[in-house]
This record gives structure tokens, C-alpha cells and sequence, in this order.
């Protein structure tokens, strides 16, 4: 097993120059096609990005703050596949230990997912209509890979991240997931989950019922958690359809008290953070985050922002959140990292952000953004 250096008093993470990567995901990576400012039923043409929930953070990890990230995932071998491999390697992260399967030729057995997704404007909502079937990354399975191999001496990552929607893409995935978790955790790797709940996802495999029995047993044993009000509730048991205080810091307030109850249910979470939304419309948000550990608790300041696009937002608050971690950071000091973070990237178009560090790091001290020359 690596030796292992506590960083900022938070978590015990391998040294750094004796791994591989700093971070790797498991997740599955869709194709994006944005109709602009417009609808996806009317479009005549569409904007390419690449983007999945658990891939987001290594890419955010990698393109804004320079970490050495990396992908798991598995792609069907055709021009769409290497299309996204090809905007993988624009944002920086390693693809190799991509797998990729044979295709077919019209889809039947594997393919590669589809997202269509509106950003909404105004009093119209952002929607997104997925095209995921019998995808190559839902096929996966604990036997797809030599996970001593990619953990262990070789090679190795200090932290490995993985998340809700992987799970829920097929009655694989789970399993997959802890066999990836137990081998990072063997080795002295720090894992994150981030549950993010899809409805559609489970549908057809059990529903909201499987996702939490699945869900229980993966954050079982995790380290770092991200995740919303309404999963918290689930995972313990309770009403997750009650609303949420329509007072602002009660709201922050309540969402510090469920994750105390998290690590109160689950021992092994050693941070539990969650991003708080107050939607006035589709453009303008008030946005804010909280985070606790074993013996604080942590909140920013809300903020009123303009939002151009907002997937992938929460995505950005996690890998800077992560990012604050990794470098010995303060708890406070990383989630404000991952406000400013996800702030930015929902100013840009696409899943990812295109803020710089020294972006972030002006936004954390509130400087009214002006024109660089």
C-alpha cells in the first residue's frame, strides 16, 4: 500500500509523486447537443460538447486548476466515439484506460449516448432529453477491469470519483462502482460519490427503491460526499418531497443539519457538502453551497448570479471543492473555491467551464469583474 500525508487536516491522501493521477472517474461521457437559444423540437443545428456527471469533475480538476486526471469509461469504436474522445483530449484528461468496444454498425448491441439539452432563458426552464440506450459505458461490469492494476503500485490515484448516474445506468453499474471503490480504498485512495438522483435513469430497474438500496450500500463506503436535499432525505428514511425553508439561511441552515445527520448514519463520510439553489428564473439564480466534516461546519455567502447555462454547474462546485482539498486547504477556504468555480462555469455554454484559476481566485475575494486588457 502507498504511504499516505495528511493534507490541511482534513483527509489522508497518497503522496503525489508517488501515483500516477491525482484524480480519476468512473462515469459515462455523453455527447451534448445544444440548439444554442434555441429549442431542441425547432433546431437546425446544434452545438457539440462533451459532458457526464462524473467525468465533469476530473475535467474541471484538470482544465482549471492542473491536476493529472483520468477516465473510466468505455466508448463503442465509431466516428460519434471518437468525436468525444477527441473533445476529452481538448479539456486535458488521460483517455487511456478508455475501453473501447466494437461497434455493431447500426446500434443494436452498443452505442454511445446522446444529450440534447436546452439552457432555458427567462421564464423557460432548461430541459434535457438523453439518448442513452444499450450505451458502452452501461456495460461495464467489476470484471472490466485489473482495478489493482489501475490502483495499486503501478500506476494509482490519490482520489477516485464516481457517482449516482453511473449507478443508475444499468444493473451492472453498481457492482462495478464497488468493486472500483473497494480496490481505491485498499490502497489509501480518498473516494467521492455524488448521489445525483435521476428518475429516468432507474426507471426501468426498480425505481427511486432500487436507487436508495443501491445508493445505502455504495456510501457506505465513501469518504466524500456530495449530494442534494432531497437525496439526503431518502438515504435516511425520510419525506424527501417536504418542501425546503423559504428563508434563505434557514435553508443553509437545514441542509448543515441533514448532512449532520448523513455522518451520523454513515460514520465513514468524513465530508458531506451539497450546492443550494434558489431559482427565480432560468437566468438568474441565487446560489450557495455547505459542507461539514468531523468537527466543523461550513457555508458561503449567497449570491445573486446570471446564469447562461447551468448544467454542469454543481459538477464545477465539486471539482472545486475537491481541488481545496487536494492542496491542504481550509474547509471554509475549498468550498468557497467551489462556489466561485460553478459560478463561472454557468457563465459559459457546455457541461464544463472555461474559468481560469486566476478567475476563480478573483471571484473568491469578490472583485467586480472588469475588462482585462
Amino acid at each position: 500500500m502507498k504511504k499516505s500525508t495528511t493534507t490541511g487536516g482534513l483527509l489522508s491522501l497518497r503522496e503525489a509523486e508517488s501515483v500516477r493521477w491525482d484524480c480519476l472517474s468512473l462515469g459515462e461521457v455523453m455527447l451534448r447537443l445544444d440548439p444554442g437559444e434555441g429549442r431542441i423540437h425547432t433546431a437546425r443545428e446544434f452545438k457539440l460538447w462533451e459532458g457526464g456527471g462524473e467525468y465533469n469533475l476530473s475535467r474541471g480538476l484538470r482544465r482549471c486548476f492542473g491536476l493529472r486526471t483520468g477516465l473510466l469509461t468505455a466508448l463503442a469504436d465509431n466516428s460519434v466515439g471518437r468525436l468525444i474522445e477527441d473533445l476529452i483530449l481538448q479539456g486535458g484528461v488521460d483517455t487511456s484506460l478508455i475501453q473501447w468496444v466494437p461497434y455493431d454498425g447500426v446500434g443494436q448491441t452498443v452505442r454511445n449516448g446522446l444529450n440534447f439539452v436546452e439552457r432555458g432563458f427567462g421564464v423557460r426552464a432548461a430541459v434535457g432529453c438523453s439518448d442513452r440506450g444499450h450505451t458502452a459505458a452501461s456495460q461495464l461490469t467489476p470484471e472490466s477491469y485489473d482495478w489493482d492494476l489501475i490502483f495499486g503500485e503501478k500506476n494509482g490515484t490519490r482520489w477516485f470519483h464516481t457517482g449516482g448516474i453511473f449507478a443508475g445506468l444499468s444493473a451492472t453499474t453498481p457492482s462495478t462502482i464497488l468493486a472500483a471503490i473497494h480496490s481505491a480504498r485498499n490502497y489509501g485512495t480518498i473516494v467521492s460519490y455524488d448521489l445525483n438522483y435521476r428518475d429516468s435513469l432507474w426507471r426501468a430497474h426498480g425505481g427511486h427503491k432500487e436507487a436508495i438500496r443501491c445508493n445505502r450500500a455504495i456510501v457506505e463506503v465513501v469518504d466524500v460526499l456530495f449530494g442534494h436535499r432531497q437525496d439526503f432525505l431518502a438515504l435516511l428514511d425520510r419525506d424527501s418531497h417536504q418542501p425546503a425553508s423559504e428563508d434563505l439561511e434557514s435553508r443553509v441552515d437545514e441542509s448543515c443539519e441533514l448532512m449532520r445527520e448523513m455522518q451520523k448514519s454513515y460514520p465513514n463520510l468524513k465530508i458531506v457538502s451539497s450546492t443550494l439553489r434558489k431559482t427565480y428564473s432560468a437566468s438568474r439564480n441565487g446560489w450557495n453551497a455547505a459542507a461539514v466534516s468531523s468537527d466543523e461546519a461550513c457555508r458561503g455567502p449567497w449570491r445573486e448570479i446570471e446564469v447562461f447555462d447551468r448544467i454542469g454547474g454543481g459538477d464545477s462546485f465539486a471539482s472545486g471543492l475537491v481541488y481545496g482539498i487536494m492542496s491542504g486547504q481550509p474547509l471554509q477556504w475549498s468550498l468557497e473555491c467551489g462556489l466561485a468555480h460553478g459560478a463561472l462555469a454557468m457563465t459559459t455554454p457546455g457541461d464544463n467551464g472555461a474559468a481560469t484559476m486566476a478567475e476563480v481566485m478573483q471571484l473568491m475575494q469578490d472583485a467586480v469583474p472588469h475588462i482585462t486588457r
